[in-house]
């Protein structure tokens, strides 16, 4: 997947807004980062479930996102780490994570 292709799939989930914070690209729900990525070198973060943390940095190219919270964010070295259809489900559970620290309220909003 190339990152015009992924900046499309990001901003087609509902509710989502793009803007730079730090010189990076970020995709967020209601103003909180579900997903930040650089341009220049393709790296991407996102947050995800404590539980899946250890089989994703076992893989080759994940690591832990540096300066997001411990064990629940994720850097990936490049777009090629995961087949398309994995990065996808990734990305809706990490706006998934997100939208649970929201209130109520306000996941009422996206619900389907």
């Amino acid at each position: 997947m190339d990152i015009e292709t992924f900046r499309d799939y990001c901003l087609s989930l509902h509710g989502t807004t793009e803007g730079m914070k730090w010189e990076l690209l970020c995709f967020m729900v209601e103003e909180k980062i579900f997903v930040i990525t650089s341009l220049n070198d393709g790296t991407l973060c996102f947050k995800c479930d404590p539980n899946d943390f250890d089989a994703l940095i076992a893989r080759h190219g994940i690591s832990q996102a540096p300066h997001f919270a411990r064990r629940q964010w994720v850097a990936i070295d490049s777009l090629e780490v995961m087949p398309d259809k994995e990065l996808k489900l990734c990305i809706e559970s990490s706006r998934s994570l997100v939208l649970k620290k929201l209130s109520k309220k306000i996941q009422a909003k996206y619900e389907n």
